[in-house]
């Protein structure tokens, strides 16, 4: 941990920046959590775990910066990113255990990997759900796929398109004599 007083700069201060450089990349609080800073003191907000609220505070600047100085680990200091079986070394152990019991089922699993993946997309979702989906749930008639819109992406399908490219017709024409 760095300890600087008001008004000093370390000697090594470029060492220091670079050390605390690494933190500016995931900060303890988001810029946009800071409501209002009048070069004195700071206003944030966070959600309270006591009240499940929005709760706003404002500290002096130093306070403020004491804060979120606090997050920044010492230097050598090792962080635990995985734990359990996600560890380095306790996936090591396991995945020996993991090996034997899968090669013990892996005919079973090879066999129902096939299962599956011979069931169309209509078959798998009516096996699941019980409801066939190319079925109008209003009149009953049977529906074809047209147009596939997603809220992210748009228009990822559209038959018509095709249809106007001529997709059916090359083929068509490759299949023929």
């Amino acid at each position: 941990m760095t300890n600087v007083h008001k008004g000093t700069v370390p000697s090594q201060y470029q060492s220091v920046a670079r050390y605390v450089a690494t933190y500016v990349v995931s900060p303890p609080i988001s810029v946009r959590r800071i409501d209002r800073y009048d070069g004195e003191r700071v206003t944030y907000h966070y959600r309270s775990h006591r009240t499940e609220r929005m709760e706003h505070e404002t500290v002096d600047v130093v306070t403020f910066i004491g804060r979120m100085v606090q997050h920044t680990m010492p230097k050598g200091f090792k962080r635990i990113r995985y734990y359990g079986v996600q560890a380095t070394k306790t996936f090591a152990k396991v995945k020996v255990m993991i090996q034997a019991a899968l090669a013990k089922v892996e005919g079973i699993v090879k066999g129902a990997v096939q299962i599956i993946a011979r069931l169309t997309y209509r078959q798998r979702y009516a096996q699941s759900t019980g409801r066939d989906p190319f079925r109008c749930p209003h009149c009953q008639a049977e529906m074809e796929v047209w147009r596939i819109w997603h809220p992210t992406y748009g228009v990822i399908y559209d038959e018509g398109e095709r249809i106007k490219r001529g997709t059916y017709a090359s083929s068509a024409q490759r299949a023929g004599p």
